[in-house]
């Protein structure tokens, strides 16, 4: 398979590379993480809330366990499958709320509070003492950026 950097309506269904057909793709998973061919991230951070979404749902959060607990599994299983790979993204304000109201609705469903019941975010935020992420992807990427930054001028960056 071979993609492309731009509009896919120009480019022919496939290739002939070597006497062989090479079909043109518009975005392809490396590492788990999606690759578009737009060279935007959104198509992988809807990708992401699918995934994050899908999990949550297919947990049983039965009201017996202790809220603690339920934030330590959200914590080690659910954020990972969310936020993996997001040093790399590149992030729009429409990305960070999408991120951010997905982590409520999470929050929210750990707490077991439901859509009609009036409570703020941030009471639910100093209720779980969790960090926003897109905070989490801020200090990821600035990380990241340190440790390119640092690196020597010859080295490969591959």
């Amino acid at each position: 398979m071979v993609q492309t950097l731009r509009s896919m309506k120009d480019e022919p269904p496939s290739l002939l590379v070597c006497r062989h057909d090479v079909q043109c793709v518009e975005s392809f998973t490396y590492l788990a993480a999606l690759i578009h061919s737009t060279c935007s991230s959104e198509p992988e951070i809807r990708r992401r809330s699918a995934m994050t979404r899908t999990a949550m749902q297919s947990l049983v959060w039965r009201s017996t366990v202790a809220s603690l607990t339920k934030l330590r599994v959200y914590n080690a299983y659910i954020l990972p499958v969310m936020l993996y790979g997001s040093d790399c993204w590149m992030v729009k304000e429409a990305d960070v709320q999408r991120t951010d109201a997905l982590d409520q609705w999470c929050l929210r469903r750990i707490l077991d509070i439901h859509w009609n019941v009036s409570v703020r975010n941030d009471a639910v935020r100093r209720m779980t003492q969790q960090p926003q992420p897109s905070s989490t992807v801020k200090s990821r990427r600035l990380s990241l950026f340190g440790h390119v930054a640092q690196m020597n001028e010859l080295t490969d960056a591959n």
